[in-house]
This record gives C-alpha cells, sequence and structure tokens, in this order.
C-alpha cells in the first residue's frame, strides 16, 4: 500500500461504524431463535444470522480486505485482496435479547490470514448498544471512543486509559465449574468493600465497564470447559489488543492473550483481562 491509497483499516472501522444505527434497528422483530447452531453449537438467534449476512456483504466488498471470518460461520469468506483480513463477532450477548439487555459487535483487523495470533492485530474495537451506541477502537496503540449517532460516530475521548484505581469486576462460568485456585482468587477480589460486582451476560457490556471504571472481567478455564467459552479469533484477540493498548494486561492465565497461538478458526481460550495490578495477582494465584 502507498501512501496515495486507501486505507482499509479507516474504511472498515468507518464502516462497521454507519451499520450500528442498521444493525440495532434491525434487531426489532429479529429476537427469536433461528433453529440453527454455530460453528461454536450453540444456538443462534435470528439477529445473529442478520447481522452476520449484512457485515459480511459489506466488510467483504472492501479494497484491500482478504478474507472475513464470523462467530457465526463455519467457513471463511475469500475476498479476494491481501492486505487486511477481518474476525467479527456480529452480535456479542444474543442471548440477552429476550430480555432486552445489552449487547454489541465486536471486531479485530489482522494483518495474516486466519486464524492468526492477536500479534498479527493492527486494530480492533467494540460497538456497545446501550442506553446510547458507542465504539471503542484501538489503532497504533492508543484508545479512542466514539458515540454513534444515525451514520456518524462523534469522538468523545481519545488516548483512553484504564483508571488507575480499580474498581469493577465480573467473572463468567458457573462458580461450581471454576477451578479452586480461581475461586480463592475472586474471593480475595470479592473482600475489598471498594470493588463492586458489574456483570450482565454480554461480555461486552462487561469489558466495557472494566474500561471505564477499571477493575478486571474474567471467563477463565472451567472444569467442563479447560479452554473456557469465549473464542480467540472474534473476542479474545481483538477485546485483549484493546484493553493493553488502554494500559491494561490480558492473561491466558499464564501469558498475554495475544501471544496464544491459534490451531483452529474457532479456538476457545481462558480470558481474564483489566488492570496489570489485578492480572498479576491472577497469574500468581493460577500458578
Amino acid at each position: 500500500m502507498t501512501a496515495s491509497d486507501p486505507d482499509p483499516v479507516d474504511d472498515i472501522v468507518a464502516t462497521i461504524a454507519r451499520s450500528a444505527a442498521e444493525i440495532r434497528q434491525g434487531l426489532v422483530g429479529r429476537r427469536g431463535k433461528a433453529d440453527e447452531e454455530n460453528p461454536s453449537g450453540e444456538t443462534q438467534a435470528e439477529a445473529d444470522i442478520w447481522a452476520d449476512e449484512l457485515l459480511a456483504d459489506r466488510l467483504s466488498s472492501i479494497d484491500g480486505v482478504g478474507q472475513y471470518a464470523s462467530e457465526e460461520r463455519s467457513e471463511i469468506i475469500d475476498a479476494g485482496d491481501d492486505q487486511v483480513y477481518i474476525a467479527v463477532d456480529p452480535l456479542d450477548g444474543s442471548s440477552n435479547l429476550k430480555s432486552n439487555n445489552t449487547m454489541g459487535t465486536v471486531f479485530g483487523i489482522y494483518d495474516e490470514p486466519l486464524p492468526a495470533p492477536g500479534s498479527a492485530l493492527v486494530a480492533s474495537g467494540w460497538i456497545l448498544y446501550g442506553p446510547i451506541t458507542t465504539m471503542a477502537c484501538a489503532r497504533d496503540g492508543s484508545v479512542t471512543k466514539y458515540e454513534l449517532t444515525g451514520g456518524g460516530r462523534t469522538v468523545v475521548e481519545e488516548d483512553v486509559t484504564l483508571p488507575d484505581e480499580p474498581l469493577v469486576y465480573g467473572f463468567g462460568g458457573r462458580v461450581p465449574h471454576w477451578h479452586d485456585d480461581f475461586r480463592e482468587y475472586v474471593r480475595e477480589i470479592e473482600s475489598d468493600p471498594g470493588h463492586k460486582l458489574r456483570y450482565g451476560g454480554a461480555m461486552i457490556g462487561d469489558v466495557n465497564q472494566v474500561l471505564t471504571y477499571g477493575g478486571i472481567f474474567a471467563y477463565p478455564a472451567l472444569e467442563d470447559s479447560p479452554r473456557g467459552k469465549l473464542r480467540l479469533q472474534f473476542e479474545g484477540n481483538p477485546i485483549a489488543y484493546l484493553i493493553e493498548s488502554a494500559g491494561g494486561r490480558s492473561s491466558d492465565g499464564s501469558q498475554s492473550i495475544l501471544e496464544v497461538e491459534p490451531t483452529d478458526l474457532h479456538d476457545r481460550v481462558p480470558l481474564h483481562v483489566g488492570n496489570t495490578g489485578f492480572i498479576d495477582q491472577l497469574e500468581a494465584a493460577l500458578a
């Protein structure tokens, strides 16, 4: 790519931002189950499939995009170019549709064909469909927050960093399935009266709380699911990249998520992200 060529990363981020209002509006009337499963064996909502098809069509047509991959489809779309490669969770937290709670969209832009390690990310971000539709985007070691209205986006904060004093925590998985060392770690975090529980069942809503207030979010390894629940390409890497760009840390329990080598497009990974002190403490507890 020469200096005069359009930047596909800019185009991708702009396209996702412009699509957010349409995705949000498109949730209406699509709250039912689709009687289909995604490649991870989870029942899809009608909105999952619809959002995936919308983003696949728009993102795979951008000049410079080589691949489009989604949590909702088993096969990668070959877009025919070779500059960047996109991995998307089109509708994170779609199980919240029935109760009308928070959801999001997660994306990672890699400079290597998928599946790729997090070290190949050049940008990542998420859309949060909360009371206000917002975007957090990481690129070149910096995080920017936007408010999205219609097809436009307005910068609300640049060079975002996690607050020094962590406030919130949220942990996924059923407590009986947690390993003993992780359970003990959680008790330490909960024992501090200055820490507040924030867990809503849509990962992006919970992680955005950490970005806003400081703290930790984790979906750990479980006794019945040793690699946890979250997907490395579509959730783990993009979230880790953004939190690390904001001055925090990520870990699979022993190393940065961005150092995990993928073996399959739909690999899972234990995910722990947040303030450095919390993640250091976690790795010591799990060692």
